[in-house]
């Protein structure tokens, strides 16, 4: 079963004279019940992800990266430094360090609490940087590029620990399974694959799809990842749940989106609830779906 959101019509009225120049405005409603807050990007905002239980960082075209409190909507800090759009955003969770990949072929980590300027500077790769992975402590990074390769890094030296190249692996996005050495990765070449990060070395490689494999996630148990495709006219766009422990093959399928899915993510579960994903597309929509029911294939 799944459930639809589409588009979101705002009917918030702006105006702009209420700004102050640090970004946040004055009240609204009665006894000041609601704030407003300046937008934390100039132009479109390409990556979001989670920073810590109250913070979320985001990477935009502006080519800044902002953190901010989803819960008062205010930006609290912004990084400046890449060339370039930002392609993706990523922290490892509760840490105070934040990564941001770039057209301009870098990636750049910056520290919450510290200076404007990035804190280390990870250049190496020939082509836009697409896939951004941190371990979770925090010391270790894995980059994906369009240039075919994965490289990994020293975060606290800046030292490339290893670069893998496979032909036509056009990375698309990479997640870090949790509490494991293993990072897994989608490509262009429509496949979802298992690195080892230890060796930089390809544990496993789940059946190509019909279309290129667009984003990834992991579950919170390390126990399933998801891959989205690309399609249209109904044809493809399609995620798909894969076992990462025990049969290493396509658990199912969750179908519905009319145009490539852009994105796919595990909900966080609570004690009563059923595990959940979601997924977004360029079909103007959002689709959660029960994990273990949906689409069964």
């Amino acid at each position: 079963v799944a459930r639809t959101m589409g588009k979101l019509q705002s009917k918030i009225s702006f105006n702009t004279t209420k700004y102050r120049a640090e970004g946040s405005v004055g009240q609204t409603g009665p006894a000041g019940a609601s704030w407003q807050h300046s937008p934390a990007h100039t132009d479109a905002v390409t990556s979001v992800a989670a920073l810590k239980p109250d913070l979320c960082v985001s990477g935009g075209r502006d080519k800044s990266v902002a953190v901010s409190s989803w819960r008062s909507g205010a930006a609290l800090r912004r990084f400046t430094g890449h060339e370039r759009e930002v392609t993706k955003v990523t922290s490892a969770l509760d840490s105070s360090r934040v990564f941001s990949a770039s057209r301009d072929k870098t990636v750049l980590m910056w520290e919450l609490h510290g200076t404007e300027g990035p804190r280390q500077h990870f250049p190496g790769h020939d082509l836009v940087v697409t896939g951004l992975a941190v371990s979770p402590d925090a010391s270790q990074l894995c980059t994906g590029s369009r240039d075919n390769t994965v490289c990994k890094w020293d975060t606290e030296t800046g030292e490339c620990l290893g670069r893998a190249a496979i032909s036509r692996n056009l990375v698309t996005h990479l997640c870090w399974v949790p509490g494991e050495p293993y990072v897994i990765q989608t490509s262009e070449d429509k496949t979802t694959r298992v690195w080892d990060s230890r060796e930089l070395q390809v544990a496993h490689t789940f059946p190509a799809k019909q279309h290129i494999q667009t984003c990834c996630d992991v579950s919170q148990d390390g126990r399933y990842c998801l891959s989205s495709s690309s399609g249209s006219g109904g044809h493809g766009a399609e995620a798909t749940l894969w076992d990462l422990r025990q049969t290493r093959g396509r658990v199912c399928e969750y179908k519905g989106h009319f145009q490539t899915t852009t994105s796919c993510v595990f909900l966080p579960r609570g004690p009563t609830l059923a595990p959940s994903i979601a997924t977004s597309s360029s079909d103007s929509t959002v689709k959660l779906w029960d994990q273990g029911t949906a689409g069964r294939g």
